[in-house]
């Protein structure tokens, strides 16, 4: 069937099998709801699952996620005809001063997976664009990556830059990277912290109310 093949092709990340496989699942008249829904978000739930165990490293946890992407490049304008929700919005970004993204990306690509649609704003990205992308997109979460000490800084201007622009209450704030830890999350008032990619897709669910 070739919707366990597009689950299959998603979780070894082979990119070429999982558009073979998305494409076949079309063919036989699955929905690209269910080929998301029971093929490609299962897949990168169990990759999430073997990462934390210790059975998948990063980067097969990248090539998962560029699998994912080859599948959901195919299914996304039609998810959209069929008026598929996502269950969420998530507006992402580099705090400013900071120009890495392999994390910020890697997190993207399994917020993705586990349903969530994302507004990439980038690196070096000021309090203002967050705010502005908060009043204008209206995200439920908004998550904010730095990997240097220097620049955690950033997530505390841009948390404070919503609450002057009166829209901290409209939004969750998840934060993470390298040198960021829990503690530091409860002192600046984020509303959650994840360690990793993985731990940050289901952090992301638990702060709008699912599982």
């Amino acid at each position: 069937m070739s919707l366990d093949a597009v689950y299959e092709a998603v979780l070894t990340g082979n990119a070429p099998a999982a558009t073979e496989a998305t494409n076949a699942s079309l063919s036989e008249g699955l929905t690209a709801e269910k080929i998301l829904y029971e093929g490609c978000i299962p897949a990168m739930s169990e990759v999430g699952r073997q990462f934390e165990i210790g059975e998948k490293f990063v980067p097969e946890m990248l090539i998962a996620a560029r699998a994912m992407s080859a599948a959901t490049k195919i299914l996304r304008p039609l998810l959209v005809e069929e008026g598929v929700e996502q269950i969420g919005t998530v507006v992402m970004g580099t705090v400013a001063g900071d120009l890495h993204d392999i994390g910020k990306n890697l997190v993207g690509m399994m917020m993705e997976g586990a349903g969530f649609g994302i507004i990439d704003l980038g690196t070096d990205v000021s309090p203002e664009r967050f705010v502005e992308s908060v009043t204008k997109d209206k995200p439920d979460i908004i998550a904010m990556s730095a990997l240097l000490t220097t620049t955690t800084r950033s997530i505390i201007n841009t948390i404070n830059a919503l609450e002057e622009a009166g829209v901290r209450d409209q939004v969750k704030v998840m934060i993470g990277g390298a040198p960021i830890t829990q503690d530091f999350a409860d002192k600046v008032g984020a509303d959650g912290f994840a360690p990793d990619a993985s731990s940050a897709a289901r952090k992301a669910r638990t702060l709008i109310g699912l599982n």
